[in-house]
């Protein structure tokens, strides 16, 4: 308990430090990274690798092994394929759909790449979180059978590793789609873990290294001078589905994935920011601290 209370509290210091230093250099200000906003204003992406690093920093003291790897492993590519689609970007397809519209008609674009590229890091992930965690009971025995066949513990584990790593890409993707105003992202993330319920060992460092990053990075991102991008956007989500894919049993995991393939879909359809615009509540949350643009 005192180890994992010290380790989740160098995680979180590390999360912090990582992201305030990365946002106070002069990257943050140089011309490739300087965009401008829906509000017609200038902002720096230099949020989103900072946001990265801090998490990067903070996630090398997760105490289980598997879970530390499969973290920094998807929070890396996330944050990385973010960078090219933020600083390389090619195309014009957006959203989901356009992507695979021009893979479709072979046409390879930095936002295709990610499309592909996520996913398969979220599985690796995956593959690695349920690597020798037993496939009968627990967490991780819904989709297996209480036989000992090889064909069915095989096939059992398999739908795990994917609905895992469907629920780590799909969190991904949705932080991506939020990151439209300022802090939306970062409030998602903090009343997710705020919510979610916490255990010693599994959740606490890799969610004071998200809570650090979060906090470094808050100041700025409320007042719509830094954005996370989609280096900062998918990394983040991407660290918060591991979170939520390894703290959850197999059902769980079946309805995260649902919820967030529904989203998706959604979102294809309507925007985001009509519907929290015009829910009461969500509408003060979304605005909380954020300056009148």
């Amino acid at each position: 308990m005192i180890r994992s209370l010290v380790g989740s509290a160098v995680a979180g210091l590390l999360g912090y430090t990582a992201t305030k230093a990365i946002l106070s250099s002069k990257l943050r200000t140089h011309d490739k990274v300087v965009r401008t906003n829906h509000a017609g204003h200038d902002v720096s992406l230099v949020e989103g690798p900072a946001v990265t690093a801090g998490l990067l920093a903070g996630s090398f003291l997760i105490e289980a092994p598997r879970q530390r790897a499969a973290t920094l492993l998807v929070t890396t590519v996330a944050g990385g394929l973010g960078a090219v689609d933020d600083f390389l970007e090619s195309g014009e397809s957006k959203g989901l759909r356009g992507h695979l519209s021009a893979l479709a008609h072979g046409q390879i674009t930095t936002g295709g790449i990610k499309v592909i590229g996520i996913p398969l890091a979220s599985i690796a992930a995956a593959t690695i979180l349920r690597t020798g965690t037993g496939t009968s009971t627990g967490n991780h025995g819904l989709f297996t059978s209480n036989s000992t066949t090889a064909d069915q513990t095989w096939f059992g584990s398999a739908i795990d590793v994917v609905v895992t790593g469907g629920v780590i890409a799909g969190t991904a993707n949705l932080f991506n789609l939020l990151d439209l105003r300022p802090g939306r992202a970062l409030k998602a993330g903090l009343l997710t873990l705020s919510f979610m319920p916490h255990k010693h060992g599994l959740t606490w460092a890799p969610s004071a290294a998200i809570a650090g990053a979060s906090a470094a990075a808050w100041p700025d991102d409320l007042d719509g001078a830094v954005m996370l991008g989609d280096t900062g956007a998918n990394a983040l989500g991407a660290a918060l589905g591991t979170i939520v894919a390894e703290k959850s049993t197999a059902t769980q995991r079946c309805l995260v994935l649902a919820g967030l393939a529904g989203l998706t879909l959604l979102s294809e359809k309507v925007s985001f920011t009509s519907i929290i615009e015009s829910t009461p509540g969500l509408r003060e949350i979304d605005a909380f601290g954020r300056e009148a643009m």
